[in-house]
């Protein structure tokens, strides 16, 4: 009889366990050391190993062979907890068997010996199963354990266990598995079964999986089995999960991103006519876009596409996260509506809109030819920067930094600004109050506010501060334009400064170089002023286009 793959490869030693080192550790120590609780509670996911864990468990401290925590596997002990035949080693399962009489019946043939093992070991599934009263009897028990006798409880559900029982066992917390700890025990099963496949196809199961080794395993199962040639393709992965062809969906962004409706409503109609659903297409448009975020980042991303990458050359940042934000907020209603596909094309014309709108605002109209060709020069100045790196050769010069670009421009409100100093001179003590008020608030901000907003205030920082005012400082004019027309985030601003430090200013955010400027000026009037004579002109530092803000480190100046 064939047996599943999730049976045939389940953890049988610690070190067999995927994901959860920390708690095998954990165990193996204290089989090694001897020092056995009477119960325990493996809390967790779905298929991350609660049950296989109690098992090892069972049989390590009860194997006379054991050696470092880990058993035999070997000697007639571990062999029947294997088989589940040692009758003191029990598993009981408490959705079928969650009454009072039941639990009874434990508490009273646990007081009896082990008859071959050295611990008699109950391993009770779904524990938060159990009705009120079942839980008052095993209260009893885990209050007065029998000598020899332990208790693992395992579940699902952590907030459904009463702290009655939570305050008598040890706790161990169960994580959801990372995907790539998931793709790498599979391709391990793949190699042993003597299958081959295809990279993507095991990403695309380990996604599916959200966290669950059990849930892998049991797709893959399925996958193989409408393999015809014994190996595991892309295509049947997306067959089996649901999952949208990653090629379909590189065609879609595409065209959101360009702004092209038509083209995107034409691909969501060949997505949905194929049978998938428009849920899954919103869940895996969600990832797609993750991808991005984290490729633009310099993370890992598993994926030679050239469409992908293609996106990815493309892509600004501030589309990615208000695409983000758009299929987030669309997702609820094509999940829980009765119409999802007219949901699904609102949310397409919804992003080719936006999308649109924001890729004209960053290129201020400029063409498509003039933006490919500038992509291409920033791409070439990273190479080179990164080329340099390695070599440990000098930093490239002004001279060799010739890029053709639009700045932004952001008219900044000069006579407030300069109000503001005017009354931080006036009244020190209480502006530096305000500031410092406001920068140590500053980390709570940015934990309360989307990630949207996030994304804005990540490059700006706190300058100056009034009670009606703060003035913020940001590397790119364009961020300090948008984080001004966005109401909402002024107001959340102010309501955090308001339980935080007491006082509720406005959001005035100024470009940093717009900012030292005033403040230089300023300075230069306030000594005139004050009679201390002409101020010696500063050489002015030559201004970085924003897009190249990631050179400033390594350019040198030097005058003419």
């Amino acid at each position: 009889m064939y047996q599943a793959l999730y049976r045939k490869y389940r953890s049988q030693t610690f070190d067999e366990m995927v994901g959860q080192e920390v708690i095998a550790t954990t165990l193996k120590q204290a089989v090694e050391s001897g020092k056995i609780s009477h119960a325990y509670l493996f809390s967790g996911p779905r298929g991350t190993g609660k049950t296989s864990a109690a098992k090892i468990f069972a049989k390590a401290m009860n194997c006379p062979n054991q050696v470092n925590g880990e058993p035999c596997n070997v000697c007639d002990l571990c062999q029947d907890i294997t088989k589940g035949a040692l009758e003191d080693v029990i598993e009981i399962d408490a959705a079928s068997n969650n009454g009072v009489d039941e639990i009874r019946d434990i508490r009273d043939k646990s007081t009896y010996a082990p008859s071959r093992a050295t611990y008699k070991v109950y391993i009770i599934d779904e524990v938060h199963m159990l009705s009120t009263g079942a839980f008052n009897a095993l209260l009893k028990t885990l209050e007065e354990p029998t000598e020899n006798v332990v208790f693992i409880l395992a579940t699902t559900e952590l907030h459904k266990i009463p702290a009655t029982i939570l305050s008598r066992v040890q706790r161990f917390e169960f994580k959801s598995i990372k995907q790539a700890a998931i793709r790498n025990h599979l391709a391990k099963v793949l190699a042993d079964e003597g299958i081959s496949y295809e990279d993507e196809a095991l990403d695309i199961i380990a996604r599916r999986a959200e966290g669950g080794m059990r849930d892998a395993l049991s797709i893959l199962d399925q996958a193989l089995s409408l393999s015809s040639n014994q190996t595991v393709t892309v295509a049947v992965a997306e067959e089996i999960t649901g999952s949208i062809a990653q090629s379909a969906l590189d065609g879609y962004v595409r065209h959101v991103l360009a702004g092209n409706a038509t083209d995107a409503l034409a691909d969501l109609e060949t997505i949905f006519d194929s049978g998938k659903s428009m849920s899954r297409f919103a869940t895996d448009l969600l990832n797609y876009l993750r991808d991005l975020l984290v490729a633009q980042a310099g993370g890992q991303v598993i994926t030679s596409r050239e469409l992908f990458q293609a996106n990815l050359a493309s892509a600004e940042t501030d589309q990615l996260f208000a695409m983000i934000e758009t299929v987030t907020q669309s997702l609820v209603e094509i999940k829980t509506g009765t119409h999802p596909k007219i949901y699904a094309e609102m949310m397409t014309l919804r992003l080719a809109s936006s999308t649109g709108a924001i890729a004209e605002q960053v290129t201020g109209g400029a063409s498509t030819e003039e933006i490919s060709a500038l992509r291409q020069e920033i791409q070439a100045l990273k190479q080179e920067i990164a080329q340099l790196r390695e070599t440990g050769g000098a930093s490239p010069t002004p001279s060799s930094v010739r890029v053709k670009t639009q700045n932004f421009q952001y008219k900044v409100d000069k006579t407030k600004i300069m109000a503001i100093m005017e009354e931080t001179v006036v009244d020190s003590q209480q502006s530096r109050q305000y500031l410092t008020s406001l920068k140590d608030a500053w980390n709570e901000i940015l934990d309360s506010i989307s990630a949207q907003d996030r994304a804005l205030l990540m490059g700006s920082e706190p300058v100056l501060a009034n009670r009606e005012n703060a003035i913020l400082a940001f590397d790119a004019a364009f961020n300090a334009e948008q984080a001004m027309n966005r109401s909402n985030l002024n107001a959340m601003f102010g309501n955090i400064m308001s339980k935080a430090a007491g006082f509720s200013p406005n959001i005035l955010a100024v470009p940093r170089r717009d900012f030292n400027a005033i403040r230089t000026e300023f300075a230069q009037k306030l000594k005139t002023q004050t009679g201390e004579g002409p101020v010696e002109e500063e050489v002015p530092t030559p201004q970085i286009p924003d897009n190249f803000a990631f050179l400033a480190e390594k350019i040198q100046y030097s005058e003419d």
